[in-house]
């Protein structure tokens, strides 16, 4: 299953399974699990790609950082079981801290860029094109759109929808929809809400919380507390993460 033009350091680690495409190169320390399948032309060193993943051609995984205080240290990448990277894309390793982690049934298309230190949840969707800098935490199921760029140290909450071209400079809450050269909120991730099966009361309690945070012309710090008061009665997980990822937030919010 490797083709004999592939480059193998003796170092990595694959199981039998995998199946290795012409010119492939496997550097130093790299751990390939079950059922992966990595495309022609592809670089690999430093990484650990997990169970059932397919990598296209010409992807780079684990090559040394964009970061100049990067000195050599000894960094990886991870990646999850069932993901899906397309041609061309680029993972970096870790800089500042050990690892740049790629969650399980991520979906990575053509051209994207995943730099230093990032963490991307489970099923991620990154379309073609889009870029995130270094230190980005990408939540479950978020959606960037094709040509975005996500500035360092970002965060992008679960189930968030960006559009196109959307230049993200301030962290973009969950369960939203956002876009824009300086990213806005444009209202609810409807579709992803219903897709993701939550329920008519769960959207609802969204739907209040939206226009409590944004609408209201509230203050955050008065509108965060009607929230949490709101939610005594309601105990739904979901506003609870939405407030939790608020106050959590170094960059700031952005807004509609």
């Amino acid at each position: 299953m490797i083709h004999k033009t592939a480059i193998i350091d003796k170092s990595a680690e694959i199981d039998s399974s995998v199946d290795i495409g012409p010119y492939v190169i496997i550097g130093k320390e790299v751990k390939i699990k079950r059922g992966v399948f990595i495309g022609a032309y592809s670089f690999i060193e430093f990484a650990t790609i997990n169970e059932n993943c397919k990598i296209y051609q010409n992807v780079c995984i684990g090559t040394p950082p964009q970061d100049l205080k990067y000195k050599n240290e000894k960094t990886y990448v991870i990646i999850g079981n069932d993901c899906i990277i397309r041609e061309f894309a680029t993972i970096h390793r870790a800089s500042l801290t050990e690892y740049t982690t790629i969650g399980k049934k991520c979906y990575l298309m053509a051209y994207s860029h995943v730099a230093h230190d990032c963490i991307l949840g489970e099923g991620v969707i990154m379309a073609n094109c889009a870029s995130l800098g270094g230190h980005v935490q990408i939540d479950d199921r978020a959606v960037i759109g094709g040509l975005a760029a996500i500035h360092q140290f970002c965060k992008v909450g679960k189930l968030a929808m960006l559009g196109g071209g959307t230049m993200v400079t301030m962290d973009v809450p969950p369960f939203v929809v956002a876009c824009g050269d300086r990213v806005k909120l444009y209202g609810l991730n409807y579709v992803g809400l219903k897709r993701n099966e939550f329920s008519k009361e769960t959207i609802d309690n969204l739907k209040y919380a939206y226009k409590t945070l944004f609408m209201s012309k509230l203050s955050l710090t008065v509108a965060l507390e009607r929230l949490e008061n709101y939610n005594i009665e309601k105990k739904d997980k979901e506003i609870e993460y939405l407030i939790n990822f608020i106050k959590s937030s170094k960059r700031g919010i952005c807004r509609p």
